[in-house]
């Protein structure tokens, strides 16, 4: 445990604050309060001429991973992530103590995580999901040695999904050649999930989409979803959003009795699509790819409900966007190869214009996610996790998007009607 000298103890929940609470195993490296420049966006239309200054604040530094940091959660009190080391370690808030680490077994790099009520959902490389229930056994002052604090409640495909369909040969699949599978397996890495209406979504780099029932774990639908493999998933509104190294953007709707392709959104064949995110109540969408680019769509009532292109920013970083999150209706933000985190101002049509870049990792973002608490003043909290194995925890002050939000319409960026 490490802590700063000569100051005084605090919780995280004070964002200017001088000092953070010790982490129980979690060393804190603390900075100065920087900056963030707002930056020009290159786009085919137009570019951002915010010239705002938006402050930040990186509050902690949570090393406790055995490899670089893939995913993070929230689920309640609790702030979760996990690792290509194979382990998933639990923080509870409001001053981030270690409260448990679990997912050890050799069940392969955790690739994505979600969470619904106190169940929380990994996805891993061996092609499973498993469900860990959150216990409180370990108590508040649980410390990193209460390995059992989660518990592991199911795996997926389960064995009673298994064995009602393993007799019949019409549920095998050709997976490889001279090789089958059944079609609730995932063949390949299990790439990104998503919880939305009673329904638990994963998709692979095995190029499907596969629908499971929340209430008992049964695999109900296997969509080969794209051409290539899979990077990201994100539900609202009704829909589910894929994102693939296919170069394309998908809507899929809930039918009667399956799932269907409501839209196409975007097809490009020179980009890679690592991550998508749904804002607000799902209508609006953005998607970050492998030359730096952001796009976004938004549903258009004037064309019968169907998405128009509404931002398309070619260079919002100068390497691949790896991560995106929303934060509300108000901002988009991207992580990247680029070592850097950008916040982005969502505007009135569903343009986007960049507010700041968050700097402080050593190597790639991996993953990002923000948290709006009435407890962090006039600001959002938000979570990254890189390369360099650590989680960091960052403030991030509101009025870096609304200093200049009385401005005249033509201040407004990166919008395609």
């Amino acid at each position: 445990m490490h802590r700063d000298t000569g100051n005084k103890q605090q919780t995280l929940i004070i964002p200017l604050a001088a000092d953070i609470g010790p982490l129980e195993s979690a060393p804190i490296r603390r900075r100065t309060q920087p900056t963030i420049t707002s930056c020009s966006s290159s786009s085919s239309s137009s570019k951002c001429r915010n010239s705002s200054r938006c402050s930040y604040k990186q509050l902690a530094v949570l090393s406790g991973h055995a490899g670089s940091v893939s995913c993070v959660a929230l689920c309640g009190e609790f702030v979760l992530s996990a690792s290509l080391g194979d382990d998933i370690v639990l923080w509870q808030q409001p001053d981030l103590r270690q409260f448990a680490r679990f997912g050890h077994g050799g069940t392969g790099s955790v690739k994505a995580l979600a969470a619904s009520g106190a169940r929380v959902f990994s996805a891993h490389q061996d092609g499973r999901i498993r469900v860990w229930k959150v216990s409180r056994r370990g108590g508040a002052g649980a410390g990193p040695g209460r390995e059992n604090a989660l518990r592991l409640a199911a795996t997926l495909p389960t064995a009673r999904d298994y064995l009602g369909r393993c007799l019949k040969q019409s549920n095998y699949v050709e997976a490889r050649r001279h090789h089958r599978r059944l079609w609730i397996e995932h063949i390949d890495s299990i790439s990104c999930l998503a919880i939305h209406a009673g329904f638990i979504y994963s998709a692979s780099w095995d190029r499907t989409l596969k629908v499971w029932r929340l209430s008992d774990y049964k695999c109900l639908e296997s969509i080969r979803a794209h051409d290539d493999a899979i990077n990201g998933l994100a539900a609202g509104n009704g829909f589910i959003y894929s994102a693939s190294a296919d170069g394309k953007i998908k809507a899929w709707a809930k039918g009667k009795s399956s799932h269907y392709l409501k839209a196409l959104l975007g097809a490009y064949d020179d980009v890679s699509w690592n991550a998508v995110v749904a804002c607000g109540d799902g209508r609006s969408v953005y998607a970050g790819g492998s030359d730096g680019r952001l796009a976004g769509w938004e549903i258009d009532p004037s064309r019968n409900g169907s998405w128009s292109l509404v931002c398309d920013v070619g260079r919002a970083h100068d390497m691949a966007i790896l991560c995106l999150c929303s934060m509300g209706d108000q901002f988009v933000c991207s992580g990247s190869a680029d070592k850097s985190i950008g916040v982005w101002r969502r505007e009135k049509g569903g343009g986007v214009c960049r507010v700041g870049v968050v700097r402080g990792h050593e190597g790639p973002v991996k993953c990002v996610q923000a948290l709006e608490s009435s407890r962090v003043g006039e600001g959002f909290m938000l979570y990254s996790g890189g390369i360099d194995k650590s989680l960091r925890v960052w403030w991030i002050a509101k009025d870096c998007s609304e200093r200049k939000s009385k401005q005249a319409e033509d201040e407004k960026c990166i919008v395609l009607r």
